[in-house]
């Protein structure tokens, strides 16, 4: 497996990690939907949570979350109108991304909650 494949699904684990220490229940992770991906999908309060996960090994060619493009996000909302269609609910849901950076110190993890709304990114 590439290196990056194996930065991708350790930036995934601890992103579950810290989802579950803040109190949300992991419903799935890398669900697919069609041509979507989603890393991780979890629900806190009634809230339905779709989450990107981005790990870098540091920030030179910039900071994870900048990563997210807006194809990505019209993925996300497509996935996350199939999950809601296929398990019959219709509660709120939410678009986060979760941007780890492997420091010398350790990880460096950014949880940005409502990170991007359907609609908002079109052009």
């Amino acid at each position: 497996m590439a290196q990056h494949n194996n930065t991708g699904a350790e930036g995934e684990q601890l992103a579950v990690k810290h989802l579950v220490t803040k109190g949300y229940q992991i419903i799935a992770t890398n669900a697919r939907f069609d041509k979507a991906e989603v890393d991780i999908i979890a629900q806190i309060g009634n809230d339905t949570v779709f989450v990107e996960v981005k790990t870098r090994q540091n920030t030179f060619f910039g900071n994870p979350e900048d990563a997210v493009s807006k194809r990505k996000m019209q993925l996300l909302f497509e996935a996350a109108a199939a999950f809601q269609e296929q398990n019959n609910t219709d509660g709120e849901i939410r678009f986060d991304i979760i941007a780890i950076t492997n420091e010398v110190s350790g990880a460096e993890i950014l949880h940005i909650e409502d990170a991007f709304y359907p609609g908002i990114h079109d052009e």
